[in-house]
């Protein structure tokens, strides 16, 4: 960027109409590498203490890679994989012992000191990049909705209101390795926004609907916001919300005092 920028971030969860939390999220600032940060985020499936067990390894795995990264000698694309691969596996081993089936999802992004910003995504949660008010991409879903709306046999808007829209084609834990779709953002800018979200959340409202929301709010009005409108608006049938959200902006910077044309008497 040519600008100095900052970053204003905000994390939001709620259990929602569900009687546990399996959802887990975070925002990581690096300990080394100032303007270093990871969004994180895993919905756990597989019963009360498998879904949690699941989330709680992704997310363990997450801070531990992120801790030994390095963004002048590592690619943050191949961290992010890694990322997946290593908490797939030891989701898978957790299995053996637990008596459900322990499944989660994953949403993260990793934004460099020097702008750029790289996603990975694997099951339903989504990343949304929003410039200026209006979505820019957002991660393709690893579902069977959304193999129906890729191949033109329903639309996005009937994909969320469809009986199946809950059934993953891929996840992490499962026996199959699992999807690991990536993005690189090549250089953030001033007026962007990077969203990831459950399906608890985003499936309650249209891209545009989010847009609006993060360009007008700040980051923490607009997670409690979308944390209390998807809840109304699930009527009591809510599953867990949780959801990151980081705003790129310009960074002032400070007034310099205008020089007198005469000494002062």
């Amino acid at each position: 960027m040519s600008k100095a920028f900052r970053l204003t971030a905000s994390t939001g969860i709620h259990k929602g109409d569900r009687d546990y939390q399996q959802d887990q999220v975070a925002l990581l600032a690096h300990q080394r590498y100032n303007g270093c940060v990871l969004g994180v985020l895993a919905d756990g499936m597989g019963g009360r203490s498998g879904g949690r067990k699941a989330s709680d390894q992704v997310m363990m795995t997450a801070r531990q890679l992120f801790e030994r990264y390095s963004p002048d000698h590592d690619d943050a694309a191949t961290v992010l994989k890694n990322m997946v691969q290593e908490a797939h596996i030891v989701i898978r081993l957790t299995a053996i012992s637990a008596e459900q089936e322990p499944h989660s999802t994953i949403a993260a992004f990793l934004i460099n000191p020097r702008g750029d910003c790289h996603w990975v995504h694997s099951g339903d949660s989504r990343i949304y990049h929003f410039r200026n008010g209006a979505m820019v991409q957002r991660t393709l879903d690893h579902s069977y909705v959304q193999a129906l709306v890729d191949r033109g046999e329903i639309t996005e808007a009937e994909a969320n209101n469809h009986p199946h829209s809950n059934i993953l084609v891929g996840c992490l834990g499962a026996e199959s390795d699992p999807p690991i779709a990536t993005h690189l953002i090549s250089q953030l800018q001033p007026g962007d926004v990077l969203m990831a979200c459950s399906d608890g959340v985003w499936h309650y409202f249209s891209p545009a609907e989010l847009a609006s929301v993060v360009e007008s709010l700040t980051p923490r009005e607009a997670t409690e916001f979308l944390i209390d409108k998807a809840r109304g608006r699930a009527r009591g049938g809510g599953d867990n919300l949780s959801l990151v959200i980081v705003k790129i902006e310009v960074l002032e910077e400070p007034k310099k005092p205008l020089s007198m044309p005469f000494p002062p008497r």
